[in-house]
C-alpha cells in the first residue's frame, strides 16, 4: 500500500472544498482528493445565483429572517447569523479574485426566488453561476503552489485511531493508498444519487457522510431532503434543473390542461417555498393523472429569456423544447440534502482532527428548508472557517508512524448495477416528497435484504458508491420513521401535523443504542 503524508487532507473539490483549500495553503501542504475531474460537483450545476445582502434594497438582517423563515423552526439561528453576516466579505473577496457577475450598468445585477422577500440572488452568465464560481477557485488554487490535487481518487475510509482522524484510504484505479494529515475536511456534497430522479451530477452519492458515519460521526437532520420543484422532464432527456430564478422573473406553472394551479396551494403562489411548491405539483400531477406539469415562460420577452437564462435556453433546445416558445414539461427531484455530518460553527465535528464544509455538513444553518441559493454562500463561509479551525488542528506527529491496516478488497457484486437501479427507485417511490410510516418501513425492509454490502470494502468506484449510497439511503429512513410530524421538506401523510417535540434535531451514530435528540432553544 502506497503511504504519503501531507498537512492538510480535503476530499471533495467543490466550492467548500475548494475554498477550505484557499485558506490553508498558506500554512502547509494540503492534498485535494477528488474522484473525477475538478469541476464535476454540484458547483458547478448551480444555476439560480449565489443569495447574499449586498444591494442597496438589502440588509443582511433581511436574509436573516429570510433564512429563518424558509427553515421553518429548525435553524439554529447562530449558524445562521454567520452565513449572512460573512457572506458579503466571502463574495467580495471572489469578486477581487476575478469572478465576474452579471450587472445592470455599473452596478451587480440581482434577481429574486422563491421565500426570498428583496431581490439578492447574484447571478453569472445568466444562469451560470456555479460554474463561475468553480472558474475562480479553481484559478485560485491553481496558484497556490501548496496545494497538491489527486484527481480520480475515491475515498475508501477515514483513517482514525483512539477517537482521532489522521488520514483517508483512497482508491485509484485497484491501487489503495494511505494518506496521512494532521487534519481532514470532509467537502464530499450531497446524496442525490440515492433517489432516482435527481438535479445531482453522479459522483454525489453520499460519500462524506457514509465515510464520517462509520468512522464516529454523529449525523444529523437526514430527513430532510429537498426536492426541486421545476426539472426537466421529457423523452431522452436529463433530469436538468429549471432554475427556481425562471419563476422570480415571472414564469408560470400551468397543469396538463394549461391552467395556473398554484394559488390554490399557496398565497405566494410560484414563490411559495420548495417544499410547498414540490408537494402542490405532485398533488396537481395526482389530480390530473399526468406525470408533469408545465412551467410557461411564453408570455415573456423572448430576448430577455435567452439573455438571462442562455445555458437553460440552449440545453433544453437540444432537447426540443423552445422556452421562449413552448410550454416546459416539469417535474420535482431530489435536489439538496439540509441534514449530513454535524459540525460546530467552524466545521468541526465530533472527531478530532476532522471537519467537515458545504452540503455534507450540517450545521443547522438551513433548518428544515433550505432557503433558494443559500448553498453556494454556505460553501464559500463555511469552507473558510473549517479551513481556518483545520489550521489550529494540533500538529500530531504519531499519524504519520502509523502503520496502515490491510483492508481486504471485494470485486464488484454480479447484480451490483440492478441493486443500484432498485435502490434508487425505492428511495424515490418510498422515501421521497411525501412519506408514511408504511412506505417507510416497506423501504427499510427492502434495504435489509442488501445489509450484507455494508461490511464489503469494493475494488470499483461504482462498489464504493453502492456501499455508500446504501448507508446514507438507511439513515435517511431511519430518521424519517423517528420523526412523526410533517415539517418543512419532510412531509409525513400519516402525520401531517408538527407533532409532539418536532422542535428537535435527530442525531444518529454508529453503534448508538440510543438515538439522541436535541432542541433548538
Amino acid at each position: 500500500m502506497e503511504k504519503v503524508k501531507t498537512d492538510f487532507l480535503i476530499i471533495g473539490s467543490g466550492v467548500a472544498g475548494l475554498r477550505a483549500a484557499i485558506e490553508l495553503a498558506p500554512f502547509g501542504k494540503v492534498i485535494v482528493v477528488t474522484k473525477d475531474i475538478p469541476t464535476e460537483s454540484s458547483t458547478e450545476y448551480a444555476q439560480g445565483g449565489v443569495a447574499v445582502a449586498l444591494s442597496d434594497e438589502d440588509e443582511v438582517g433581511i436574509h436573516f429572517e429570510d433564512t429563518i423563515k424558509a427553515g421553518d423552526g429548525l435553524c439554529r439561528e447562530e449558524a445562521v447569523k454567520v452565513l449572512v453576516e460573512e457572506g458579503p466579505p466571502r463574495i467580495l473577496e471572489l469578486i477581487e479574485w476575478g469572478a465576474e457577475f452579471d450587472k445592470e450598468g455599473t452596478k451587480l445585477s440581482f434577481t429574486l426566488e422563491a421565500a426570498h422577500s428583496r431581490r439578492r440572488i447574484l447571478h453569472a452568465q445568466g444562469d451560470s453561476t456555479g460554474r463561475e464560481l468553480e472558474r475562480v477557485l479553481i484559478n485560485k488554487v491553481k496558484s497556490l503552489k501548496k496545494v497538491q490535487r489527486f484527481q480520480f481518487c475515491a475515498a475508501i475510509d477515514l483513517i482514525v485511531d483512539d477517537g482521532r482522524c489522521n488520514g483517508a484510504y483512497v482508491l485509484k484505479n485497484t491501487d489503495i493508498i494511505a494518506i496521512f494529515s494532521r487534519a481532514t475536511v470532509l467537502a464530499t456534497g450531497g446524496a442525490g444519487r440515492v433517489f432516482s430522479r435527481t438535479t445531482n451530477p453522479a459522483v454525489v452519492t453520499g460519500d462524506g457522510m457514509a465515510i464520517g458515519y462509520r468512522a464516529g460521526a454523529i449525523l444529523e437532520d437526514m430527513e430532510f431532503v429537498q426536492f426541486h420543484p421545476t426539472v426537466l422532464f421529457a423523452s431522452s432527456s436529463p433530469q436538468f434543473l429549471l432554475s427556481e430564478a425562471m419563476r422570480g422573473e415571472g414564469a408560470i406553472l400551468r397543469n396538463v390542461f394549461k391552467e395556473p394551479f398554484i394559488k390554490n396551494y399557496h398565497p405566494d403562489a410560484e414563490l411559495a417555498p420548495r417544499d410547498v411548491v414540490s408537494r402542490a405539483i405532485i398533488s396537481e400531477m395526482v389530480k390530473t393523472r399526468s406525470n408533469h406539469v408545465y412551467l410557461d415562460l411564453t408570455h415573456m420577452d423572448g430576448n430577455f429569456v435567452k439573455k438571462r437564462f442562455p445555458r437553460i435556453y440552449t440545453t433544453c433546445l437540444q432537447y426540443d423544447v423552445n422556452i421562449i416558445k413552448d410550454l416546459i414539461p416539469v417535474s420535482p427531484a431530489a435536489h439538496y440534502l439540509m441534514g449530513g455530518v454535524k459540525t460546530d460553527l467552524n466545521g468541526s465535528t465530533n472527531i478530532k482532527g476532522l471537519y467537515a464544509a458545504g452540503e455534507v455538513a450540517c450545521t443547522g444553518v438551513h433548518g428544515a428548508n433550505r432557503l433558494a441559493s443559500n448553498s453556494l454562500l454556505e460553501g464559500l463561509v463555511f469552507g473558510a472557517r473549517a479551513g481556518k479551525a483545520a489550521v489550529n488542528s494540533p500538529i500530531h506527529t504519531e499519524p504519520f508512524a502509523l502503520e496502515s491496516k490491510a483492508i481486504s478488497i471485494h470485486p464488484s457484486l454480479h447484480d451490483h448495477e440492478e441493486i443500484r437501479h432498485a435502490l434508487k427507485k425505492i428511495m424515490w417511490e418510498k422515501v421521497g416528497i411525501i412519506r408514511c410510516e408504511e412506505s417507510l418501513k416497506d423501504a427499510q425492509e427492502k434495504l435489509a435484504e442488501w445489509s450484507y454490502i455494508l461490511n464489503k470494502t469494493f475494488s470499483t468506484r461504482r462498489g464504493l458508491e453502492l456501499k455508500n449510497m446504501l448507508t446514507v439511503a438507511i439513515l435517511i429512513i431511519e430518521a424519517a420513521l423517528l420523526r412523526k410530524g410533517s415539517v418543512g421538506a419532510h412531509y409525513r401523510s400519516d402525520h401531517p401535523e408538527r407533532g409532539e417535540g418536532w422542535q428537535r434535531h435527530i442525531l444518529l451514530k454508529k453503534d448508538d443504542k440510543e438515538v439522541k435528540f436535541e432542541y433548538v432553544e
